[in-house]
């Protein structure tokens, strides 16, 4: 699973809860993409979750 370059975000691990309370385990995966950006004057392919797109966190090639 790909993991967020910039925020490093990752999978997180817990309990699924069924209606008559039966748990079972499960993973929370982040919401990633690879995108080019600019990264040091020059481009490049980062996997950014969508997170740190939405808040401008990287400046994406046009």
């Amino acid at each position: 699973m790909a993991k967020c370059d910039i925020c490093s975000k990752d999978m997180s691990f817990g309990l699924k809860v069924s209606h008559s309370n039966r748990r079972s385990n499960r993973a929370w995966k982040p919401n990633v993409k690879k995108v080019r950006v600019i990264v040091g004057g020059t481009h490049k392919s980062v996997n950014v979750c969508t997170r740190c797109l939405r808040s401008n966190k990287v400046t994406r090639t046009v």
